[in-house]
């Protein structure tokens, strides 16, 4: 299938710093594509990029014609003192049917929630309205911004794993952020090791075992890796 976004030999530079150089990434409809990296290297930066809140300083970038992105971001303050019912955050600041934000906060797991305040959600919940409001136009490019910041492992894990169901049901492309590798290895399809430019991508496996990742996060990671993948699937198998 045609990718979706295309970025070739592009470098960004913000004031006198070059953020990224020589990046080619491609974005495929269906493909859960997760970047990872330490502080500083670029990852939102790539992002940005793609959403075009930043120009590329040289190289290009291409995208679909009927390119519907959906944007989660890492976090987003809202007043306590305000009262807003998730429903009502849905339709601001475009006013969206029923029908749409019903389906929407379904597909993202808190379809029972559209008449609580956002004030009184747990953290999980928020994190899923979010992502009702980015599914709220059926993107086929769904980009997460270190969504699961402040949530412990089983609900990032639970997160995930809801992220995988939209990948199902839409078929679109998703592009993540994070910084928890043993999670997001077990929920990505491809890895992109990102350290101002791409030091290594492929399978979540290949990049474990790749002397650049090891070199940027340890050896460590590929052992918690094989134990999340055993806990993950034996939770599944049970619960089937």
């Amino acid at each position: 299938m045609n990718p979706l976004i295309t970025l070739k030999n592009v470098q960004v530079t913000l004031g006198k710093r070059r953020v990224l150089h020589r990046i080619d990434l491609s974005l495929h409809p269906g493909e859960i594509t997760t970047v990872v990296g330490p502080n500083g290297s670029g990852k939102s930066t790539v992002l940005r990029t793609i959403i075009g809140a930043i120009r590329p300083t040289q190289g290009t970038m291409a995208q679909a014609d009927n390119l519907r992105i959906g944007y989660v971001p890492q976090k987003l303050h809202i007043d306590p003192t305000l009262p807003m019912t998730v429903r009502r955050f849905l339709s601001l600041p475009t006013p969206v049917s029923d029908d749409v934000a019903t389906a929407a906060l379904q597909r993202a797991g808190v379809g029972a929630h559209a008449h609580q305040q956002m004030t009184d959600l747990s953290g999980g919940q928020f994190q899923r309205v979010l992502l009702a409001r980015a599914l709220l136009n059926k993107p086929n490019l769904l980009i997460l911004d270190e969504a699961t910041q402040g949530l412990d492992q089983p609900g990032s894990a639970d997160f995930y794993q809801q992220i995988e169901q939209v990948r199902d049901e839409l078929g679109c492309a998703v592009l993540m952020v994070s910084h928890e590798l043993h999670v997001v290895m077990s929920a990505s399809d491809r890895v992109v090791c990102l350290n101002g430019h791409i030091c290594c991508q492929g399978e979540p496996e290949h990049v474990a075992s790749a002397p650049e990742y090891r070199a940027l996060f340890g050896s460590g990671t590929h052992g918690s890796l094989a134990l999340y993948r055993h806990d993950h699937n034996h939770r599944h198998d049970h619960a089937g």
